[in-house]
């Protein structure tokens, strides 16, 4: 399939998700792209721009704290098709702008949202079968220890004992990164190969913007991500309401970018009032447009699903 094909193929499934979600009833919006106020995570890195000669505005990385604005002004369920951009990512499987699908279930049950979350995938890759897989469940079965239970020491070996390039201040880095690490690793490529993977119930410490709950005697977040053929497709969340735990969080983050040796970043002070004014329970997921194209078209560069890469754009 030539290149025109693949885009005019992009062309039709912008406008089968878009029928996916109004015939679910699921409203579309359309929020700014740039922002006065920024999203702030320790591993995502936002492009700035300088407007006017002097005021500082961000490209957004997700319409998540938008659309939450949203939603707590009673738009209800909701979802954007937007343009989102991530400084420093360039590679095979990254674009510093790309297609996300983001959307927003007021009231949706944890369950029933990650199986409509795989339905929308099914779109682009057709009826795989799906499978729940605990992250605890995951550590057991491809790295071999318990993420929730083992010491730094033994997370340490576990890197170690892999036999993979690592850097060597990670060893020296908190129990998240080392997690991550291993995660990316030694459970990553295991995901997804014939079916549709949910990786579900990460630890508590990697909630992010979501709920927590104590699940077999431990603190875990109401978080999942989707793979398939080892690719993370989406990431999505049973959304956190609490204003001053999400402060709390956001904070956290901040001060973890500065010990990184990255910039702190603008708390974005409107989406925390709408969540003092009262974020309606909701699940939440953000899913990766231009990976599903990859995978449908059996590509492994994201440049030759959109228009123009990032060398020729």
């Amino acid at each position: 399939m030539t290149k025109v094909e693949i885009l005019k193929d992009r062309a039709r499934q912008l406008a089968r998700a878009r029928a996916f979600f109004s015939e679910r009833g699921i409203l579309e919006v359309d929020c700014p792209l740039l922002t006065s106020q920024a999203s702030v995570d320790l591993h995502i890195d936002l492009i700035s721009a300088l407007f006017n000669g002097q005021e500082t505005r961000y490209l957004h990385s997700s319409p998540e704290y938008g659309m939450k604005r949203l939603l707590s002004q009673g738009i209800g369920d909701c979802y954007q098709l937007a343009h989102v951009f991530r400084d420093g990512e360039v590679g095979t499987r990254h674009n510093p702008e790309f297609m996300m699908a983001e959307w927003y279930r007021v009231g949706a049950e944890f369950q029933s949202f990650m199986e409509e979350t795989l339905e929308f995938i099914r779109l682009f890759l057709g009826e795989l079968p799906g499978e729940l897989l605990s992250y605890r469940d995951a550590f057991k079965q491809f790295v071999g220890i318990d993420p929730f239970l083992a010491k730094e020491k033994e997370l340490i070996e576990a890197v170690r004992g892999s036999k993979l390039p690592y850097y060597p201040s990670l060893l020296e880095e908190d129990r998240d990164a080392l997690l991550n690490f291993l995660l990316a690793e030694l459970v990553e490529p295991h995901l997804g190969n014939d079916k549709l993977t949910l990786l579900a119930y990460y630890p508590a410490s990697q909630a992010a913007l979501a709920r927590s709950e104590v699940k077999e005697g431990h603190a875990v977040a109401l978080r999942f991500e989707v793979y398939y053929k080892g690719v993370e497709l989406a990431n999505g969340y049973d959304e956190l309401a609490d204003a001053k735990e999400q402060r709390r969080r956001l904070i956290e983050a901040n001060e973890e970018r500065a010990k990184a040796g990255k910039r702190q970043l603008p708390l974005d002070e409107a989406f925390l009032a709408a969540l003092e004014e009262g974020l309606p329970a909701a699940c939440g997921v953000a899913v990766g447009f231009d990976r599903l194209m990859m995978l449908r078209h059996k590509k492994n560069d994201i440049a030759d699903v959109i228009p123009f890469g990032w060398v020729t754009a």
